[in-house]
């Protein structure tokens, strides 16, 4: 007998509840192949869309807030997300690209005035270690690091991976054979060291000579170029940071550290050579330079008044010119050690 009505919607609870069941089912089974579980999976992968539909709202409706704060309640009341990133590998490619933004709204929906995702998490952390291992499969690479991302808007998340051995594993993920790989890694390295200013002072202050001795030598002096050259750039963000100034002057008092930045400024490519110098400028800018570096830049003064003589940007840029002048007077005016 023909269906007359059609079935009635079900509600953002309802809907995490029976995502989170199809779930389960996949995760118990992961090697069978059979119809039923492609037609879970079929299923499953309708479900997730629709959780995407009411986070973000489609072609013809915009999300509903109160909807939002039902469907995250429910995500984190019990262990969607989890079971959600567990079974990515297992989703469609389609499936796998709407959980991930999935995650990524989820993390930023407030239920009472509370980010409930940063709170799950806090108790949940073997969920990041899931997230960072995921660099070591290409297939995931991408989608778990979109994730890990959106993850680290939380403070405690970027503390927690700051302060663990994870962080030690990005100095190799970021040299990752596959170009989408590594630059991915490169973000999520960059904003593990960016965003939460207090957090990230704190870390290289009680982490500061392995920190460096890594990032020098695997990053600065790498032989890939957009490793050098994303390296650079973030050097000269994390020192010029003002959160960062203990950081900074230490780094700047070091020779080893200006012998480096000066290899850089010979660099066959102009863009690193415009990062380093901008990194150089603050070694040179020190009102408190140690002897040694003082030592270093007269020694090697006439190779960098030679070099900024002909040094330029491929555009016009004022404040360029005025920092170069700058450093030009700072290095000319030095005095070597009697």
């Amino acid at each position: 007998m023909k269906r007359f009505f059609k079935a009635k919607p079900r509600t953002p609870v309802e809907l995490v509840r029976s995502t989170e069941e199809l779930l389960m089912y996949i995760h118990q089974r992961p090697t069978s192949r059979d119809a039923k579980r492609e037609e879970k999976m079929a299923e499953l992968t309708k479900y997730i869309r629709e959780v995407k539909f009411i986070l973000y709202g489609n072609n013809v409706s915009e999300p509903i807030p109160e909807a939002c704060a039902q469907l995250t309640q429910q995500f984190f009341q019990g262990d969607t997300l989890k079971l959600l990133i567990i079974c990515l590998p297992k989703l469609s490619l389609e499936a796998r690209r709407d959980a991930t933004q999935v995650v990524a709204n989820v993390q930023r929906q407030q239920v009472n005035s509370r980010l409930i995702a940063c709170e799950y998490l806090e108790a949940n952390k073997d969920i990041l270690d899931r997230l960072v291992a995921g660099y070591e499969n290409m297939d995931i690479a991408l989608h778990y690091g979109s994730m890990l991302r959106e993850c680290i808007r939380h403070q405690n998340v970027a503390r927690y991976i700051l302060e663990s051995d994870y962080l030690r594993q990005f100095f190799g993920y970021m040299e990752h054979q596959n170009f989408d790989v590594a630059s991915d890694a490169t973000a999520t390295f960059k904003e593990l060291l960016t965003r939460h200013k207090s957090t990230v002072s704190d870390f290289l202050m009680r982490n500061y000579d392995w920190f460096f001795v890594e990032y020098n030598g695997k990053l600065l002096e790498s032989p890939k170029y957009i490793t050098r050259r994303v390296a650079v750039k973030l050097l000269g963000d994390i020192l010029l940071d003002r959160s960062n100034v203990a950081v900074m002057m230490r780094y700047v008092s070091s020779k080893d550290n200006l012998r480096i930045l000066m290899n850089l400024l010979r660099d066959p490519s102009k863009n690193i050579q415009i990062e380093a110098f901008h990194v150089l400028k603050v070694f040179i800018a020190n009102a408190n330079k140690p002897q040694d570096i003082i030592n270093v830049l007269v020694a090697n003064r006439s190779k960098l008044l030679r070099f900024f003589s002909d040094f330029k940007t491929d555009r016009e840029d004022s404040n360029f010119d005025q920092d170069k002048a700058q450093v030009i007077k700072e290095i000319a005016g030095l005095e070597p050690e009697d």
